[in-house]
């Protein structure tokens, strides 16, 4: 079977919003991604799984105006980025962190909300308004994870992008972190996410977009890359045993 173009129909929303197309990216001479295209459509949840080295956190950086690519293009507006480690001060309270981070976006005009308002509406949108005065550095790693996107979140976002966010969680904060998440999705806001956890992304993500080697190989459900498997021939099994199959199969 031939790469499989990622470029598909949400499976919400009327459009995407947000897309990439032949985006390409090298970094001293090493292929990081090969014209990779992706999108991810308004309230839909993509999961980005691959090997370590695939491209994914590269391919996040680039839909998130964070690195340039080489060549391809980037469409949208509205992105936040949420990267795996925390950009947060652990001797300042969750309050006094937020509102660091609301001031910033506000002095650079990326809103014009208030910073005390913003502040505000992030601790009841992510349910730390009880967590307000504690130090960042004593919370769970849930909710310092629930801090970083509630910065993401400031600039009321369209988008958000995600770089393994339960690393380091247990399943109960796992659990109540995607709660929080899938609440945004419900208003609307699309998310895509990259993860090693495949049951994560089976659980959460409408629709799965594998990256191996810098190039985007597969684009679908859960369900559709165990057939795509169990067609050619693989083993019927879970979605980490159809998963590795696949990869197998295309030399990976």
């Amino acid at each position: 079977m031939g790469r499989f173009n990622l470029v598909q129909t949400p499976l919400t929303g009327t459009g995407p919003a947000l897309a990439a197309r032949g985006v390409s990216k090298s970094f001293d001479g090493r292929k990081a991604l090969r014209g990779v295209d992706f999108e991810v459509g308004t309230g839909e949840v993509v999961a980005l799984i691959g090997p370590n080295g695939a491209g994914k956190t590269t391919l996040l950086s680039i839909l998130a105006g964070i690195a340039e690519p080489d060549s391809g293009e980037v469409t949208g507006n509205g992105v936040a980025w949420v990267p795996q480690q925390a950009a947060l001060y652990r001797r300042l309270g969750v309050r006094e962190n937020l509102l660091l981070f609301a001031r910033l976006q506000h002095d650079a005009g990326q809103t014009g909300e208030a910073p005390e308002q913003m502040v505000t509406r992030m601790l009841e949108l992510t349910g730390l308004g009880d967590r307000a005065g504690d130090q960042v550095g004593t919370l769970s790693g849930g909710n310092q994870q629930r801090v970083n996107i509630a910065i993401g979140l400031m600039a009321g976002p369209s988008v958000l992008l995600l770089d393994e966010p339960s690393v380091g969680l247990d399943p109960a904060q796992r659990e109540r972190l995607w709660g929080f998440v899938l609440g945004l999705v419900g208003e609307g806001t699309a998310v895509a996410f990259s993860t090693h956890d495949i049951q994560e992304a089976e659980r959460y993500a409408e629709r799965i977009v594998v990256v191996a080697e810098g190039e985007g190989i597969f684009s679908g459900t859960a369900d559709a890359l165990r057939q795509a498997v169990e067609v050619e021939g693989g083993p019927a099994g879970d979605l980490e045993t159809s998963f590795l199959a696949y990869l197998r199969g295309r030399g990976h």
